[in-house]
């Protein structure tokens, strides 16, 4: 008697619930952020704005949810943009302002470590590039007893230093992270049981595709729980690579890096399409958030030389940040603003464009919200389902802020606001065509005041304290000069 009357009170709460809100219980919804590596804005075709680009799969996320117009990153930089992705917060707020300040800090808590503890089963591919690395030198100082400098001014940490702040770590039960054939695995594409403990092994294979098959095989493997999937391609970012498949994809006249990198692209695009096609499988599509993104917008050796494909290093890798000016490592539009696009076909609407400033900064917030979490003031980011539904016709963000190196910006409605170091000084309305072609600094000094005291304001806040006192370095001079003569 006493369990019937459970269930009845259970059952009344529930259509009680029903029928205050018109929505029924649904099971904790799955979900899947999938980043690309220095792929430009335009490098999507439902972008509408290059014509050479071929993404059908990623134009499908588009057509079944929303495209974000005005999407942003919080860094022209990977691991700082990583960072500030996967905690939800401002990377500054824990010090990764750029990759020399990694490795992210363990306190931190990512998206993984939220969901964890909802039991979902979370899996990470690919690139991670939240370790210490080579440029880790006051890291390096403080935990490391043999510390020794290299006259190019780097340090060699131990691969078991490095892997202590992998993945696994920071709340992944499963991953597979590695850029090209080099993986710190604990699974493998075969579907068989996850391994106690990851080990470094070497695959075969193209690394997107590599990549791919890594994350077909945890859904795989996961598609009966709940799961949070993390899959960070490297790609198109340099060194460009691509095998003859892809290649043949774009035979008309184009540079050639240009090619390798639309290549690339096509096969990040391939790799969704198997995505889609295992979660439709199981019948997992309409109950899946599914986000793509870039960690940054492309680098483009400011006139995108056609250099040798085999070229590493700070040169083009074929995308484009078109229409926005400028490119990775700058707070221009061209550094910051990126591909970003929205599914989830059982809560948001289809085929829809949406203008106003979003950040990867909300990536977190909104899939916590989706797994029925509690909001956390402490994070910077917001839940964009009531924005992206309609329900509240508010922006998002009143104002985003960013600092990177020796420059600092903010974006509030409209206008941006933007220092290049301390001698470079603009104002842009992003509503007009000419967005950040025309400065209007001295025709609305008073809107850059604000904007430069609410900058101020909010750099007090982070670690370390305070916006950029030096002017801008030799590689800063060259873009500023270029694109903003």
């Amino acid at each position: 008697m006493r369990r019937i009357q459970q269930f009845l009170t259970a059952f009344t709460i529930a259509w009680a619930y029903f029928v205050l809100t018109g929505e029924v219980f649904s099971s904790k919804p799955n979900v899947i952020v999938i980043l690309a590596d220095d792929q430009g804005y335009a490098d999507l075709s439902c972008q509408g704005v290059a014509n050479d680009v071929r993404t059908p799969y990623i134009d499908s996320l588009a057509a079944n949810g929303i495209r974000m117009t005005a999407g942003y990153v919080t860094a022209p930089q990977c691991s700082p943009s990583r960072a500030g992705l996967i905690t939800g917060r401002y990377q500054q707020r824990f010090g990764v302002d750029q990759i020399t300040n990694c490795p992210l800090p363990l306190e931190e808590i990512t998206i993984a470590e939220r969901l964890q503890n909802v039991d979902y089963r979370s899996g990470m591919v690919g690139k991670w590039h939240l370790s210490p690395n080579a440029v880790s030198l006051r890291w390096a100082k403080e935990n490391l007893p043999n510390f020794r400098e290299s006259a190019g001014g780097r340090v060699n940490i131990p691969l078991k230093k490095v892997t202590e702040y992998h993945p696994h770590t920071q709340g992944f039960d499963e991953y597979f992270a590695g850029e090209v054939q080099q993986y710190f695995a604990n699974f493998d594409f075969s579907g068989s049981e996850v391994q106690q403990t990851g080990k470094w092994r070497r695959e075969r294979g193209y690394r997107i595709d590599l990549q791919t098959k890594a994350s077909v095989s945890f859904i795989q493997r996961n598609h009966d729980r709940p799961f949070f999937l993390y899959l960070c391609y490297f790609g198109p970012h340099v060194p460009l690579q691509a095998t003859s498949e892809y290649l043949e994809r774009f035979s008309g006249r184009m540079k050639e890096r240009r090619r390798y990198g639309l290549a690339m692209i096509s096969a990040i695009d391939d790799g969704v399409g198997k995505i889609l096609s295992k979660l439709r499988e199981h019948g997992l599509e309409e109950n899946t958030l599914i986000v793509f993104s870039s960690d940054n917008g492309a680098p483009l050796k400011l006139k995108k030389p056609d250099d040798p494909i085999g070229q590493g290093g700070p040169v083009w890798d074929g995308s484009l940040n078109d229409p926005w000016i400028g490119e990775k490592g700058m707070l221009s539009e061209g550094g910051l603003r990126v591909p970003f696009v929205v599914q989830w076909k059982n809560r948001l609407p289809k085929g829809i464009t949406y203008d106003k400033p979003v950040s990867t900064l909300d990536i977190a917030a909104t899939a916590i919200a989706a797994a029925g979490i509690e909001a956390d003031p402490a994070l910077d980011g917001v839940d964009l389902i009531p924005y992206l539904t309609g329900k509240n016709q508010a922006s998002p963000h009143d104002s985003l802020f960013w600092r990177f190196w020796n420059q600092s910006a903010v974006r509030a409605g409209k206008w941006k606001y933007l220092k290049g170091g301390e001698d470079r000084e603009y104002l842009f309305d992003l509503s007009l065509d000419e967005h950040e072609q025309t400065n209007l600094l001295v025709q609305h000094p008073g809107i850059a005041a604000k904007l430069s005291s609410k900058l101020e304001i909010w750099s007090k806040e982070m670690l370390p304290p305070g916006a950029p006192t030096k002017g801008a370095d030799h590689e800063e001079r060259v873009w500023y000069q270029h694109y903003f003569p």
